[in-house]
């Protein structure tokens, strides 16, 4: 491989993760870990240091800044390194949220070896990597963009299946009650059904929300 090696940040709050990570990267040609970062405010600052090409970002963290948040802060500067997602985690609530805050890849944590070394050149070269799973789903999105929930329906269909009642998913949103259920009413409209139960039943089947 010819050219300068690609250099890597890992942010992840697992040691353990960071170590298998580090494992598998760095028997690849080309690749070199320069950093790791145990919080996502440390991966914000050391990403800003300006010898970083890829963070392989993970979506939470024990406490404070999120792997989005810190994801939208990296990616907001100029000359910014490449973000990939590696994570656990494949519902659009965590899916849509990381893209949009400028994530380049996003991966799931059961990738085997050869996948994540692939994902990580591509994200290198600025071209978009993404895991089977989710590359489906958001191409099912485009196709039928009149069932699929918005990020604000999908907001109030994960409170609801976290068993908030409308008053309080409107405290949480800063929404009225009357917005709350107009947004049941649409979610309802494109999940064909007919009550809260079935709605967080039928999201979590097709993936929208966390199982």
């Amino acid at each position: 491989m010819t050219g300068p090696p690609i250099r890597l940040l890992l942010a992840d709050d697992h040691p353990v993760v960071r170590a298998g990570l580090r494992a598998v990267l760095e028997t690849e040609p080309g690749l070199v870990v320069v950093a790791e970062a145990a919080t996502a405010e440390d991966a914000v600052a050391r990403a800003a240091a300006g010898d970083v090409d890829v963070v392989l970002m993970d979506l939470r963290f024990g406490g404070g800044m999120t792997g989005v948040a810190a994801t939208a802060a990296i990616t907001a500067r100029p000359h910014a390194p490449r973000v990939l997602i590696v994570t656990t985690y494949d519902s659009d609530a965590d899916t849509l949220p990381a893209i949009e805050a400028g994530a380049t890849g996003y991966l799931l944590k059961d990738a085997s070896p050869d996948e994540l070394a692939v994902a990580v050149r591509t994200a290198a070269a600025g071209r978009t990597a993404l895991a089977p799973a989710v590359a489906d789903r958001l191409m099912n999105r485009l196709r039928t963009p009149d069932t699929a929930l918005t990020r604000r329906e999908t907001e109030v269909l994960g409170l609801v299946a976290a068993g908030l009642s409308n008053q309080a998913i409107g405290r949480r949103l800063h929404l009225t009650e009357g917005t709350v259920k107009s947004h049941l009413s649409r979610i309802y409209t494109k999940l064909r059904v007919d009550s809260r139960t079935a709605a967080v039943a039928a999201a979590t089947d097709l993936g929208i929300i966390r199982r």
